[in-house]
């Protein structure tokens, strides 16, 4: 059969089926085929000729032979996603859904139709995910039941595993030390001195509220260098809605500051500060201003994580890192990784303070952490001496 004919035929063909005789459909496309010379459309009207026949068998020979000769083509996708979903394989179908969505080109540049038919297959996805998701749930609550024990590790596989979490992994801007979990909050069970810094909540609330009585200066936290190009913030650099009264800085206690706040100092005693030459520690009342939200972004080495104590917290105000999202609470501190993308908003129309500063992750030995420190001299030395240091 020569190119010619087997269009005029396979035209033929579509014809029939687009005027609802598929019998002569299927008998125009069969012609094509057995003339050698079928591709994946004539394939394809084949199994829609079959399928209106109620011919499943060949319906499905005949779409397998379209996806064989054109592993992409999105309506052929469909179509054994529809009959893999009618067969009660969900799981075949939503392979098949996905791998159509996948292989769709921009939503714009589709027919209407097809754009529709997409629509239904990322609706039918959905809906096995959920069916998937709420038997896994039902089926493991029972066997950890039998084992007798929890996890909130496994639980948490379990939300990647279903798609309701995404992975977060650590993205240093500046220092990367692998091996370190990753890990968004920490169990605050597993700092000692924690509990004791929260029972100091109200002794450090009361010198916050004798600086913020005072007037003192709150600096914005983002700051413009005019030997650094210019940061990126949306908007805060330079903006006092977000904004810092440092305790410590770079590594350098900011004395007259210090020495107004000798409870919080004194709280501050047994804590693990990360110790980095000209660097770190930071300590801080951090301030945030109604309405501000910090973007998400990665905070600059894992070595460290972050701590925030809430002191004044209006209702609206929270940290997200990764997939967890935290409401702020008066004196219950947390410890979280900040090279894990994350933000923080106020959405009340009242300022928002926590105290916050930085300590070493519990993971490192005292030689890693030394070996560190040391690398950062080295660093600074090459640089020529000390570097402007954000936490």
């Amino acid at each position: 059969m020569s190119p010619n004919d087997a269009r005029t035929i396979a035209q033929a063909g579509m014809a029939a089926l687009k005027g609802g005789d598929p019998g002569s459909a299927r008998a125009s496309f069969e012609r094509v085929v057995a003339g050698g010379v079928a591709d994946a459309s004539v394939q394809l009207g084949l199994a829609y000729a079959c399928l209106a026949l109620q011919d499943q068998g060949a319906a499905l020979v005949a779409v397998d032979a379209a996806l064989r000769l054109e592993p992409g083509n999105v309506q052929a996708l469909l179509f054994k996603a529809d009959r893999m979903d009618q067969a009660g394989d969900a799981r075949a179908a939503s392979m098949f859904y996905r791998a159509a969505i996948g292989a769709a080109p921009n939503p714009a540049q589709l027919p209407r139709e097809l754009q529709q038919e997409l629509a239904r297959a990322q609706a039918m996805c959905e809906r096995y995910a959920q069916q998937f998701d709420a038997h896994l749930r039902e089926q493991m609550a029972r066997a950890c039941a039998d084992l007798g024990s929890e996890s909130a590790r496994f639980t948490e596989s379990l939300d990647l595993l279903s798609g309701s979490k995404q992975i977060y992994y650590q993205q240093p801007k500046v220092y990367y030390f692998p091996g370190l979990a990753q890990t968004q909050f920490f169990d605050p069970g597993q700092f000692a001195w924690l509990e004791r810094l929260e029972a100091a909540t109200d002794d450090i609330r009361e010198e916050l509220l004798a600086i913020l009585d005072e007037g003192a200066p709150f600096e914005p936290y983002v700051q413009s260098q005019s030997n650094r190009p210019s940061k990126r913030q949306d908007g805060l650099v330079n903006n006092p809605a977000w904004s810092a009264f440092h305790l410590w800085r770079n590594g350098e206690a900011v004395q007259e500051n210090a020495q107004r706040c000798p409870k919080t100092m004194a709280a501050l005693a047994e804590v693990p500060l990360t110790r980095l030459k000209g660097r770190s520690p930071s300590i801080m009342f951090s301030l945030l201003r109604p309405g501000t939200h910090i973007p998400p972004h990665h905070g600059l080495i894992n070595t460290r994580l972050i701590c925030h104590l809430p002191l004044i917290v209006p209702p609206g105000c929270a940290l997200r890192v990764g997939n967890e999202t935290r409401e702020c609470e008066v004196g219950k501190a947390w410890v979280f990784d900040d090279t894990i993308e994350h933000e923080a908003w106020n959405r009340s129309d009242q300022t928002r303070v926590v105290l916050l500063f930085e300590i070493w992750r519990p993971e490192l030995s005292l030689a890693e952490r030394e070996m560190v420190s040391a690398m950062f001299d080295v660093i600074d030395q090459y640089q020529g001496g000390k570097v402007e240091w954000s936490i």
